[in-house]
């Protein structure tokens, strides 16, 4: 899944000063419809815009896919990002302007670098029926990478460690003794851990900040409750975290140091300028080179130019 990210979701003035009154800050998803689906929008968030270099959060689902009706999303553009697909349930197709035609299903990664220019689909019509459970996020790319090339990376095992009542799978980044391969351009990490009911005590690393998305069921950080329409921003600082489970859940850790560039997010770009912005979907929009060709019998997406064009 992706985008479209609004001013709606990612206000200039997007950080809040209200004191915090829990252990963690607990943030409102959105709900918003993305190729046909319902999907609760964590990240960003008015209060909340960045998670380390993590800058967009979909959790969709969970919901129904059949036949002729799925989560369908023709080919789109994007700048300046990666994005990190992630399945509970079911299964996608990717296809994109490099050529990659790639099924994604529970405990893979997909990994794109956008770069430059990179567009995509995401299918599930005739590759998937039944329950379609997951969560996209992007990863903003610092200027050392994101006018680079675009790549695409399928991780189908990824390294696991043990924690308190559950296990830890490392989608990105290094979590305890394990250590993702996929590529990293930032200081960031994503985890998910599948817990138990009890006392789980996570380590934490001081100079990261973190978030955590809870895909299945419901936990309490300190006497604060996080679900599935929420993200609990943990900050920096922490050494751990202690979460309490009450029946079994599959929650999405994310983190990293704090992103120090300032971003422009608008519709599926993720620049620093409305000037970069609005050259990239001008590209777009004339169907120039920049951003290639999709291999998709789905109809290419195009919208208005951005409101300050």
């Amino acid at each position: 899944m992706s985008g479209p990210v609004t001013i709606r979701d990612a206000a200039p003035d997007a950080q809040s000063d209200e004191p915090q009154v829990c252990d963690v800050e607990v943030i409102d998803g959105r709900d918003a419809e993305v190729g046909g689906f319902a999907v609760r929008r964590v990240l960003p968030r008015r209060q909340r815009r960045t998670v380390g270099a993590w800058c967009f959060a979909d959790h969709m689902g969970p919901g129904s896919t059949t036949a002729t009706h799925g989560l369908d999303i023709g080919p789109h553009p994007h700048i300046g990002l990666q994005t990190a697909t992630w399945l509970v349930q079911g299964a996608m197709l990717h296809r994109d302007s490099l050529g990659s035609e790639q099924i994604i299903r529970p405990g893979q990664l997909n990994l794109m670098t956008a770069g430059h220019g990179v567009a995509h689909s995401e299918e599930t019509t005739g590759v998937h029926r039944g329950s379609l459970h997951g969560i996209q996020l992007w990863v903003a790319q610092p200027s050392t990478t994101r006018d680079g090339e675009p790549a695409f990376e399928h991780h189908a095992t990824l390294p696991q460690a043990a924690v308190d009542h559950g296990v830890a799978t490392v989608l990105v980044g290094a979590f305890l003794d394990a250590v993702s391969p996929a590529r990293r351009d930032t200081d960031h990490v994503a985890v998910e851990l599948a817990l138990e009911p009890g006392a789980s005590i996570l380590p934490l690393d001081r100079a990261y900040e973190y978030g955590l998305a809870v895909l299945d069921g419901s936990v309490k950080v300190g006497d604060c409750p996080v679900d599935r329409r929420s993200l609990g921003y943990l900050g920096v600082g922490r050494d751990e975290l202690a979460v309490e489970v009450v029946e079994p859940a599959t929650l999405l850790l994310i983190g990293g140091r704090p992103f120090p560039e300032p971003l422009l997010m608008w519709w599926n770009y993720v620049a620093r300028t409305q000037e970069e912005v609005t050259a990239a979907h001008r590209a777009w929009t004339d169907r120039t080179e920049r951003f290639g060709a999709v291999s998709s019998a789905l109809a290419p997406i195009f919208t208005a130019d951005p409101p300050w064009a």
